[in-house]
């Protein structure tokens, strides 16, 4: 089966680049475009800081984020059609992705820590509600 555009959930964590790779080698053979999505990180889930500095620390963790976005863009040596930095719920994102942008394809990762158990959470809510095919990649653990 081959894929036309290829959405890949992926966490600021070195995991992400095997969900990349592997959404390069589906996505290769036939030239399908490729997108990544990612939570952007909220300070509230670090720390209860003052309010003035959450403002400060949110600036922050999206200029890493969006770095880290860069690096998974330049490292694929495939071209990336687009990347999203997302708030709320992840799958709510991905299918209207899905809808609005002709996904045919979620990859998604699987790990136990804290991002990829919501990440599995979302994988779960996407396999049930979505309309494309979605591939849970198992990471970690080996």
């Amino acid at each position: 089966m081959s894929y036309a555009h290829v959405l890949v959930s992926v966490a600021l964590s070195p995991e992400s680049h095997q969900l990349v790779a592997r959404a390069v080698s589906i996505a290769g053979p036939t030239n399908a475009r490729i997108s990544l999505i990612t939570l952007a990180a909220e300070p509230e889930m670090y720390n209860q800081l003052a309010a003035p500095m959450l403002e400060d620390i949110r600036g922050v963790l999206q200029e890493e984020t969006q770095q880290f976005l860069r690096e998974l863009v330049e490292r694929a040596n495939y071209p990336i059609h687009q990347t999203v930095i997302a708030t709320g719920e992840l799958s709510e994102h991905i299918l209207d992705m899905c809808h609005k942008q002709n996904i045919d394809l979620v990859i998604c990762g699987n790990h136990n820590q804290s991002f990829f158990s919501r990440a599995a959470c979302s994988a779960k809510s996407i396999v049930a509600s979505s309309k494309v095919d979605v591939l849970l990649v198992p990471l970690g653990g080996k």
